[in-house]
């Protein structure tokens, strides 16, 4: 049997979903939530693309024992090895310091049965933007859960990697971007990026994530139709949109539907790559050549969401969260890179999954808003919301 059970500061939040062997895939329970970073007001500065599961009252919930999926969740469910083939390094860039990070990470690994990251297994690391281990930036709570969020389920996802986390000095895209430069410099062969900002006229000229060769992966956005922004809309990342993601009996996959919440739409700015406008129905986007944003998408619902473990205070409470949002999808779809060991095979990654839509789940069921076009409902094919697929094993990345 396996069992969910969330609880509030108090222990006593009542949410429990099970799915028993045999027995028929549970609807997930609609979780209240809300989002762990404050949202960005300002042009070129960005936030985090985290929600974090609370009680009634909007208190962030913890609890002592893991609360939502966990990595047999997510591999099961997305048909995926235990380890990868060649030695990869997952990027994974966030703003500020997470201070309890290395040893949040092992308790996680302690309870799920993941190799630990010590002087014996060199499989985590963390830098500033300067590449430096040490001098890190100051601390930000929120950022610091959103950062465990990242490295857990980049380990979850492929326990063999190694995993570098570039923290950037602030949440300003200048900070961001260089930290995503030095985690190509470091020899990253993904790097995830759980944040965005609006976008921009500037973006034109941002080639900032444009890393050959590198699974540059973005969350989508977390405030459905229209949320997106940059740099998700960056043509040459892999944008990651939100599912909500159904289990049946022995963890196996049950179904998929948009999460409501998923970031989607057409760039105001940036143009489409061919292979998305090459689609057999790319003009029921309304897009044009503009680009599309999601290219693929992955559990995000907070409903759904992970299982984190941070001793880091965030809002007065650590332990173990319970958190969704694409800044869950993009960490999830990076690991799947990272097991595929294909990025390098091709300049730009996010080709891979266009190349072989068959080898995805095609998701058909929700919406992220009201529009005149496919980019807000999932439908047959491409689709805004869940761009071409979820993952289903390796064949589509």
């Amino acid at each position: 049997m396996r069992a969910r059970l969330l609880l509030s500061s108090t222990a006593t939040l009542a949410a429990v979903l099970v799915a028993s062997a045999g027995a028929a895939a549970a609807r997930p329970a609609n979780l209240p939530h809300r989002p762990v970073c404050s949202a960005a007001v300002a042009a070129g500065v960005a936030h985090c693309q985290a929600h974090v599961v609370t009680d009634r009252k909007g208190t962030p919930a913890t609890s002592v024992a893991p609360a939502g999926y966990g990595p047999a969740q997510f591999r099961t469910a997305y048909g995926l090895p235990a380890s990868a083939a060649t030695a990869q390094t997952i990027g994974i860039v966030d703003a500020y310091d997470a201070p309890t990070v290395a040893s949040d990470l092992n308790a996680y690994s302690s309870t799920f049965g993941l190799p630990q990251c010590n002087s014996s297994n060199p499989c985590f690391k963390k830098v500033n933007q300067s590449g430096v281990a040490g001098s890190y930036p100051s601390s930000n709570a929120g950022w610091a859960l959103e950062t465990s969020l990242d490295v857990e389920t980049a380990h979850a996802i492929c326990p063999n990697c190694k995993i570098l986390l570039v923290e950037a000095s602030s949440a300003s895209l200048a900070n961001l971007e260089a930290a995503v430069n030095k985690a190509a410099q470091l020899g990253a062969n993904e790097i995830s990026n759980s944040y965005g900002g609006s976008e921009w006229s500037g973006e034109l000229t941002d080639q900032a994530y444009n890393h050959p060769g590198i699974a540059v992966t973005v969350a989508a956005g977390d405030n459905g139709y229209g949320s997106f922004g940059f740099p998700a809309a960056s043509p040459y990342v892999v944008a990651v949109g939100g599912t909500t993601l159904t289990l049946g009996a022995g963890n196996a996959w049950a179904g998929e539907t948009a999460w409501s919440g998923g970031g989607s739409g057409c760039s105001a700015y940036l143009s489409a790559q061919s292979w998305q406008t090459a689609l057999e129905n790319w003009a029921a986007s309304g897009c044009g050549s503009a680009r599309g944003v999601a290219d693929v998408a992955a559990d995000a619902d907070p409903s759904t969401g992970a299982a984190v473990y941070d001793t880091t205070r965030y809002q007065g409470r650590r332990g173990w969260f319970q958190v969704g949002g694409t800044s869950l999808s993009s960490p999830l779809v990076a690991g799947i890179y990272a097991l595929a060991g294909n990025a390098a095979s091709t300049s730009y990654p996010a080709s891979l999954a266009y190349a072989s839509p068959a080898a995805l789940h095609d998701v058909t069921a929700g919406s992220t808003g009201s529009c005149a076009t496919s980019m807000c409902t999932a439908g047959a094919g491409y689709d805004g919301p869940t761009g071409v697929g979820t993952p289903d094993g390796l064949g589509g990345f």
